[in-house]
């Protein structure tokens, strides 16, 4: 609980798709003296909450637990606190996006990934694997290719458009900052001022002392095992751009 006499912290939350780099952005976030991050709020087996029956809580006692109790293990006396919420855990607590734009003064970070179909690639690898994060100890055997449905396709990337639209429309713009994983790669310095004015806290010098590390290397077409059908049936829709295997293909990700 927070002394009387101090304010509570100010809150924010990272919304995104699966496997857009929110883990690798929560290690960068929680290294600044003043900004706690505490990770999947709807996520069962997250291991950053010391209430393990949190999730039968009611919608607005969850986003108390996130914001009002600070319930991490952590001595940080930090200023801003927020939790991440991907949009696939909205689908079994249908009344919780509602109840979070209602939060007053949140703050929300949009993490969006340009290749929606990487984003795909990359969580049916880990499903397959087990294997959700990749830290510098790990060894470096790669993913496994995977095989992926046009209606599999259809439906996620519909998904995609429909929940950055959604979080849009529901947050005004002075309260909402929209993050591009490949911006995040690239210039991650660049990406965490923005956060850091966004937030109102300090500006802190980016240290690359992140322990997450790559776990998909390798072009869409080495890993997607029908990349060039899915291609033909795409080629003249709207998500033609996602099989483009040039260059921006074949950038390296974090997922």
């Amino acid at each position: 609980m927070t002394d009387s006499h101090i304010p509570p912290p100010a809150p924010f939350v990272i919304l995104a798709m699966p496997r857009t780099g929110t883990h690798y952005l929560e290690e960068l976030l929680n290294a600044h003296p003043n900004v706690l991050s505490n990770g999947e709020l709807l996520n069962p087996y997250a291991t950053t909450w010391l209430d393990k029956h949190r999730l039968l809580r009611s919608d607005r006692e969850l986003l108390e637990l996130a914001y009002s109790c600070c319930p991490a293990q952590s001595d940080k006396k930090a200023t801003h606190v927020g939790c991440k919420v991907n949009e696939p855990q909205f689908h079994d607590r249908p009344g919780f996006f509602a109840e979070l734009t209602r939060w007053p003064g949140l703050r929300v970070i949009l993490v969006v990934r340009e290749n929606t179909l990487e984003s795909l690639r990359s969580l049916v690898q880990a499903r397959q694997t087990r294997q959700w994060l990749k830290f510098r100890s790990d060894n470096d055997a790669p993913p496994p290719q995977v095989r992926l449905s046009t209606a599999d396709c259809e439906a996620y990337f519909k998904a995609a458009d429909d929940f950055h639209a959604r979080v849009a429309r529901s947050f005004t713009k002075s309260n909402m900052l929209e993050i591009e994983y490949e911006c995040l790669l690239r210039e991650p310095a660049t990406c965490l001022a923005a956060i850091w004015d966004f937030l109102g806290v300090p500006a802190l010098r980016f240290s690359s002392t992140a322990t997450l590390q790559r776990q998909e290397t390798r072009p869409l077409e080495q890993t997607i095992e029908n990349f060039h059908e899915l291609r033909r049936h795409f080629s003249h829709g709207p998500y033609a751009r996602f099989f483009d295997v040039g260059e921006k293909g074949r950038a390296v990700a974090i997922d």
